[in-house]
């Protein structure tokens, strides 16, 4: 049996252990930030969803060459709700990265310095603030009046808050200050006070409704309430600290704007210093951290900002975080219960996660009952049992993890767990791949788990995202033979006539809702070719890897056409698709395995009778490396090579890693090397560095 990849330290990691962990790592950490950032319902405490990223982040910075393109770094979040209007942000609202100790942060303003070609005791001043835990939001002024508010979302798309955003006391509505730019976006943390919190739940107890779990997932649903008037009564707060879409550009220093926020009539952390390097910021933290539990909200760490506004710009983002910030958390919090037993979930892939069920334990303020353990190995490696006392990790708004056994107190006969070999839905075999840390069933479509997770997957939100058709729904329709593949979703309506009883009559619906069903499936039969990919379930293609495809193929006919062609390890077809940036030889693998699935393609063609699949167009804009791929070699003296990527990418271009016929042109600096003599083999233009300074300069 191959070696679990998650129990394998990072520096043993062969390579394939690597690409293995990467796919691993990307999957599972999709499914909590939707968890997290779209439902509010967390399954793992952040120090656990920390530890993923921090792994992931680890094996992409020994192994960058294999980072995949739906790898967690390149997300950020989930997509919004439908109960919204959609909004776009103009400046894409970013996450942080974390540091968990001081060497992390030390290591953090090195990294700056590095990256800017600064010498090793340059000075980098910091800005320091608490981390508030509550929810993202921005608000938009143009000439001085409040226009607009929208939550994060997924960085790029948000919900549209702005009548419940203006019942926030903290934001005024209109500024009067000659000095406000025209546009104005002000970004921060929405919260609610724990004194508010527990007269909200003192209030719903006495009404006999459900109980808020914490500030956090009460402040999170007051803001998202439908009826404003709920949200008014719920007394909301808010936190600026930063800025999106601006007419007139801030320059200066990040603290210089701070002070303006607070000028201007916004309520800025009065605990936020600025300080010199890295020393000083860790005495705020550990300031911040001695008197946290007198505060009269949550906070869960501390954020660093680069203080300069121009290194700021020069330092970039990459992936789904800013280069110049930095997030260091607080340690998580730890209670003793018992593990009453562990129950096998079987996801749409067949991957067979075992769940601790709990005797219900509070851990910081939270009553929680279950949390996952991964997989197979990680029972064996912690030797859980059931019966046993473990000791259950909590940090945030978010279900523990077990992160230990109290051995003293193991009952006499606790057995070993036996991980199951077989499905306990289907009963087919579950087996491990070589490499894999999960066991999967190998029923495919004949497991009612796998058959009902996949047209979950189909109908989800990322997806095709149909109204009115969710889980239970679909559920309770495979159940009934009603929906077992997904082009029978686009039928349900034609074939509803022939139903014993039709849907109108089934339990819980009726003829509204049946009849707005039916529209909503009717809405969704025209859908971007990216999402009707990342609809089919194919494993390892995320939305990033699906927006890859897209962009390479262009249509529906074209991918299934090439993709059947790249059945054919050796042939062009196969070729095309490996040199696509951002997939590699297992996702790959994994693509065309799937179409070389009679059933599968079947399913595709099916879908694509009955959908009307949007082209992929390419965006156009003003940037002169907009769409280009752009090769850099050897040594620039202006600017580092990460600077230089960093700059490509936010002007439009794609960065690759070696010299192809689809690449449009190659910076050579000083002692480039072979790239640059395959550039003239291939005939590709190459630019040296003044020319390249005078292009992205004029961009």
């Amino acid at each position: 049996m191959a070696k679990d990849t998650a129990s394998i330290v990072v520096d043993r990691l062969s390579r394939a252990q690597a690409a293995a962990e990467l796919a691993r790592l990307a999957a599972e950490i999709a499914r909590h930030d939707r968890l997290y950032h779209l439902d509010d319902a967390p399954e793992i405490s952040d120090a656990e969803y920390d530890r993923l990223w921090r792994r992931n982040a680890a094996i992409e910075a020994r192994f960058d060459d294999l980072m995949r393109s739906d790898s967690p770094s390149l997300r950020v979040g989930a997509a919004p709700s439908d109960a919204f209007a959609k909004v776009t942000h103009g400046r894409p609202m970013l996450s942080l990265g974390n540091a968990f100790d001081a060497d992390e942060v030390r290591e953090f303003v090195q990294r700056v310095r590095r990256f800017l070609g600064l010498g090793e005791t340059a000075a980098v001043d910091i800005v320091g603030e608490p981390k508030i835990d509550g929810l993202s939001a921005t608000a938009r002024y143009e000439d001085g009046r409040f226009v607009l508010g929208a939550t994060r979302g997924d960085g790029q798309v948000g919900e549209d808050i702005t009548v419940n955003l203006r019942t926030v006391r903290d934001l005024p509505l209109r500024i009067d200050a000659a000095d406000v730019p025209a546009v104005l976006e002000v970004r921060g943390e929405v919260y609610m006070t724990r004194p508010d919190f527990a007269t909200l739940n003192a209030e719903r107890a006495a009404a006999g409704e459900s109980l808020f779990a914490n500030p956090r997932n009460a402040g999170a649903g007051s803001l998202r309430q439908l009826d404003s008037r709920i949200t008014a009564r719920r007394r909301l707060h808010f936190f600026a600290y930063a800025w999106g879409e601006v007419s007139a550009p801030f320059d200066g220093t990040h603290w210089r704007v701070l002070e303006r926020f607070k000028r201007w009539g916004f309520r800025v952390n009065p605990l936020a210093r600025r300080c010199a390097g890295a020393d000083a910021a860790l005495a705020l933290y550990d300031e911040i951290a001695a008197g946290r539990s007198a505060l009269p909200y949550d906070i869960d760490g501390v954020v660093y900002k680069v203080d300069r506004l121009d290194w700021q710009d020069r330092l970039g983002t990459v992936s789904r975080a800013p280069r110049w910030a930095i997030a260091h958390k607080f340690p998580a919090e730890k209670a003793q219960t018992k593990l009453l037993a562990i129950e096998i979930q079987v996801g749409r892939t067949g991957a067979l996660t075992p769940v601790a069920r709990l005797e219900p334990v509070t851990v910081g303020g939270v009553v929680v009952s279950n949390a996952t353990l991964h997989n197979e190995d990680e029972i064996a490696r912690k030797d859980v049992r059931p019966g046993d006392t473990v000791i259950v990790q909590r940090a945030g708004d978010v279900i523990p993890q077990v992160v230990g056994v109290v051995m003293a107190k193991r009952p006499k006969g606790a057995m070993a767990y036996v991980f199951p070999d077989v499905c306990p839905e289907c009963q087919s075999h579950a087996v491990r791949e070589d490499g894999e840390a999960a066991r999967r069933c190998t029923g495919g479509l004949i497991c009612p788990a796998q058959a009902v997770e996949r047209l979950r997957h189909f109908v989800s939100r990322d997806a095709f995202d149909i109204e009115g058709l969710g889980e239970k729904q679909i559920a309770a329709f495979w159940r009934d033979g009603l929906v077992k593949e997904p082009a029978d979703v686009f039928t349900l309506a034609k074939r509803d006539a022939g139903f014993d009883p039709p849907i109108a009559e089934r339990e819980g619906w009726g003829e509204t809702s049946a009849a707005n069903l039916f529209k909503a499936i009717e809405d969704r039969r025209r859908i971007e070719l990216d999402r009707f990919i990342y609809a089919l379930g194919i494993r390892h293609v995320g939305e990033t890897t699906a927006r890859l495809l897209a962009k390479t193929y262009e249509s529906a006919a074209t991918v299934v056409a090439r993709l059947r062609e790249a059945l054919d390890r050796d042939g062009a077809a196969y070729q095309e698709l490996i040199d696509v940036d951002g997939i590699g030889p297992k996702v790959a693998d994994t693509i065309v395995d799937f179409f070389d699935e009679p059933h599968n393609v079947t399913v595709v063609d099916e879908l694509i009778e009955q959908l009307d699949i949007e082209d992929y167009v390419a965006p156009t804009g003003d940037s002169p490396l907009a769409g280009k791929t752009v090769v850099l070699t050897g040594t620039l003296e202006a600017m580092t090579r990460a600077e230089a990527k960093a700059r490509a990418e936010a002007l439009g271009a794609k960065v690759a890693g070696s010299v192809s016929g689809k690449t449009d042109f190659v910076v050579v600096g000083a002692d480039a090397g072979s790239k640059a003599t395959k550039a003239h083999e291939l005939g590709v233009a190459t630019l040296d560095e003044a020319a390249w300074l005078a292009l992205i300069e004029g961009a």
